[in-house]
């Protein structure tokens, strides 16, 4: 009987590894890598681009639903092009981080994001990363991973990439600012970040990224023998 593909869903705190870690998850499986960070990213520069304000959430969801979304895995890299235009090699720039941080608090935009997200994965085979897939986009994951660490830990990982981005900050700053962004994640009215007792709890703090890895893929494993022996 051919393997059943999964969806397999990962929350998690930012700077908790999730895009590193499912990347390798996914190509480990031979499954899509979905990034809907990077989704909120590409909407973030498409409504500074048309000059939207990013605090207002009626004309930002207009926008999101005028405009055509298009992505690919492309081997663990996650493109992305809005309305034909690639914004692939934009999407982490330091301005692309405060303004995705506004437009992703927003519901009108995070309903249609949902509706887009999950119809990227109704087919099984990926592995879609945010703050809300557990809970909101995919409850039906047969797989739903929370991943965390110690907050002084995802800070100085952050840093570290910051720093061979070029990006001159310090690690104080990285800390603040996560202590920020994590408030504000639990805080949201809807599709906050939260971990569900279905999903798994996977702590990175002290271990490597093929640690963290196996975990996960463990738990994929005796997910498919579960639903292979129904």
């Amino acid at each position: 009987m051919e393997k059943r593909r999964l969806k397999v869903a990962i929350d998690g705190p930012a700077g908790a590894g999730k895009s590193t870690v499912a990347r390798t998850v996914a190509r480990r499986l031979g499954y899509t890598y979905l990034d809907t960070g990077a989704m909120y990213r590409a909407l973030a520069l498409a409504a500074v681009e048309r000059g939207i304000p990013l605090d207002d959430p009626v004309r930002l969801g207009e926008m999101v639903r005028s405009i055509h979304m298009t992505v690919r895995d492309d081997g663990g890299l996650f493109r992305v092009w809005v309305d034909g235009q690639e914004l692939t090699d934009r999407l982490r720039d330091p301005s692309t981080d405060k303004a995705v941080k506004l437009i992703a608090m927003h519901r009108p935009v995070r309903e249609v994001m949902v509706e887009i997200q999950r119809s990227l994965a109704r087919e099984g085979g990926v592995v879609m990363e945010g703050r809300d897939i557990t809970s909101v986009v995919l409850p039906d994951a047969e797989v739903k991973v929370f991943l965390t660490g110690d907050v002084r830990e995802r800070a100085r990982r952050r840093w570290q990439e910051l720093q061979a981005k070029g990006v001159k900050i310090s690690w104080e700053e990285v800390l603040d600012e996560l202590i920020q962004r994590d408030r504000k994640d639990l805080e949201r009215d809807w599709g906050k970040l939260v971990k569900l007792p279905d999903a798994h709890l996977v702590d990175t703090t002290g271990k490597t990224q093929d640690e963290v890895v196996a975990e996960i893929l463990k738990l994929c494993e005796e997910k498919e023998i579960a639903l292979h022996s129904r």
